[in-house]
């Protein structure tokens, strides 16, 4: 009975996560008009999926880092009701910062049910704070702050590029109509107040950014350079969305570890199916504070965050680094936000508080739950 909590609690952390985390990979393509919500949100689940898969071969290291191995004493790490605590603390926390539109780390919730579980299991005295802070913490400051440095530099340098091949922006004017009160003169030398229609001409904002995106003109090596643009960041997005998968599959599957009738492959097979489900029902809100409120961005400025997730994750994963990918995702739009001076501050500052909220509050519930857990056992 306890073993099918585990992987119901699991399944949930997953789908949770694909809630929360399935979008950011695509959110530069919604977010400057290269494609819409529904392409965009198949485009992310497809690609996360082949990550999930990858992880199976590339990740073990991250899958046993997660294992809390190290980090509380081994008889706990080997219990099966410290891991059912750890998923149901990381579930309610991601589950809940998705319901209220917030991009939060489920590796911060992850590590910190693994914290609050493992206080309360060892009465306050067995968590290993030297290896939480070597191992987990020290990776999970220091990634947001490289991606806000190598978007910037990347930025930069492509802008650079595009100076060179002499590729220039094409600007959105909008031609309409508004209806305006005049005053008239009439025969009598009195003025009257008359309704008349009024030509209006506006330079790319408000309903005519919908209708009209800034483009690139030109061409590269004979190609469309809008539609050579389009397609990088397109390309990039899925990428980003691979290694997404990459990243936190084995971290979520690492929960699964004591089921002993289910073998590693299924783990995995498990959490990216609940991923993806979490990802298509469940990624509206997220969607849309990270494609439309941390910065205005063009399809160049998409694909250089893309980038800068994308290597940045990539490599992570490999060497079994715990990074978040909500930090690399969230660094690199700001980078690129402070260099062209569109970074909406007053939402980084909201995410970074929930990312700092994220650790006592997943510890909380985590740590309550098994409280609870043991009475019952």
């Amino acid at each position: 009975m306890i073993f099918l909590l585990l992987l119901l609690a699991a399944a949930f952390v997953a789908f949770s996560n694909g809630a929360n985390d399935n979008f950011k990979g695509v959110a530069t393509i919604y977010g400057s008009g290269t494609a819409g919500y529904k392409i965009s949100i198949i485009w992310a689940t497809a690609t996360t999926c082949a990550g999930s898969v990858t992880s199976f071969f590339l990740a073990q290291a991250l899958l046993k880092k997660f294992s809390g191995k190290g980090l509380v004493p081994d008889a706990f790490t080997g219990s099966e009701y410290f891991l059912l605590a750890v998923a149901i603390g990381a579930g309610i926390t991601v589950i809940l910062a998705t319901r209220l539109g917030f991009p939060i780390s489920t590796t911060h919730a992850i590590l910190g049910s693994m914290v609050g579980s493992g206080l309360v299991a060892t009465a306050f005295g067995g968590v290993n704070f030297g290896a939480l802070s070597k191992g987990f913490v020290t990776p999970l400051l220091l990634s947001p702050v490289l991606a806000v440095l190598v978007g910037a530099i990347l930025y930069g340098l492509f802008h650079s590029i595009r100076w060179l091949l002499r590729i220039p922006k094409e600007w959105c004017v909008c031609v309409g109509s508004e209806t305006r009160v005049v005053a008239m003169p009439t025969g009598s030398s009195m003025l009257a107040m008359r309704t008349l229609p009024m030509p209006t001409l506006t330079l790319a904002e408000g309903e005519c950014v919908a209708s009209c995106a800034e483009r690139y003109s030109g061409t590269i090596a004979g190609i469309d350079a809008q539609r050579v643009v389009d397609t990088g960041h397109f390309l990039s997005a899925g990428v980003v969305s691979f290694a997404r998968g990459l990243n936190d599959t084995p971290k979520i599957a690492a929960l699964l570890l004591l089921v002993k009738w289910l073998t590693p492959a299924t783990d995995v097979a498990i959490v990216g199916i609940a991923m993806a489900v979490g990802g298509l029902l469940g990624a509206r809100r997220v969607a849309e504070t990270m494609s439309h409120k941390i910065t205005n961005m063009n399809p160049g400025q998409g694909f250089t965050s893309n980038l800068t997730t994308g290597i940045l994750v990539i490599f992570a994963s490999t060497l079994g680094l715990p990074v978040s990918m909500t930090h690399v995702t969230v660094g690199s739009l700001f980078g690129i936000g402070l260099t062209t001076g569109q970074a909406n501050i007053k939402t980084v500052s909201g995410i970074a508080l929930s990312w700092i909220i994220t650790l006592p509050c997943a510890a909380l519930v985590a740590g309550l739950a098994y409280f609870v857990i043991s009475k019952l056992h």
